[in-house]
């Protein structure tokens, strides 16, 4: 009897890890290919040459005062590290914290005096990786970017617009603007000046 059970035990082990360890997961491989090869890989952006410059998906950093900036990234030692994605942990009354959003509050207001600084300019996401900024922190980003691109600030509103994201459905989430597509989109219409 107890051979039995323990050959029963074995078979039903080979069977359930053949069906769930191998056939399932290349059958929703394919599947996820076949019906949405774009989302099953990551929701890539590529150059027209076919260069991979990054993911819809992933925050990355662009410092270049000609770029929209991304929010900021607590994932990993320099920030936008998928491998360690998390937020700081860091709570609102840490003094580390305060001080850190009190100076690129101070940054930001020299870069544009006399406006209100988006808060998602100066906090990170839970994620680290989030990719997208709020319309007010891309409208707050558009003086510094027209000036360095030679471009007039309501062109750039256009363009901004025209990558600004409804609600999901209407009515979930918040309005958002991907900022590796913006910025793509710019490097496309109007090069940075050398």
């Amino acid at each position: 009897m107890r051979m039995k059970n323990l050959v029963t035990a074995i078979l039903m082990t080979i069977i359930t890890t053949v069906l769930l360890g191998l056939i399932y997961p290349l059958v929703v491989t394919g599947l996820a290919q076949i019906i949405f090869p774009d989302k099953a890989n990551g929701q890539l952006i590529k150059r027209a040459d076919g260069t991979i410059i990054g993911s819809r998906l992933i925050g990355q950093p662009f410092s270049s005062p000609g770029y929209f900036r991304s929010r900021l990234s607590a994932a990993g030692a320099n920030g936008y590290d998928a491998a360690g994605s998390s937020g700081s942990n860091l709570g609102p009354t840490n003094q580390k914290l305060i001080e850190r959003v009190k100076s690129d509050v101070e940054k930001l207001e020299a870069e544009n005096p006399g406006k209100p600084v988006p808060i998602d300019l100066v906090t990170t996401s839970g994620s680290g990786l989030d990719p997208h900024i709020s319309p007010a922190a891309a409208e707050f980003q558009i003086p510094r970017v027209a000036r360095e691109r030679g471009m007039s600030e309501t062109e750039l509103r256009s363009i901004v617009a025209a990558h600004t994201e409804g609600r999901q459905f209407g009515f979930l989430g918040e309005p958002r603007v991907n900022v590796l597509e913006l910025n793509f989109e710019l490097d496309n219409r109007k090069p940075m000046r050398r």
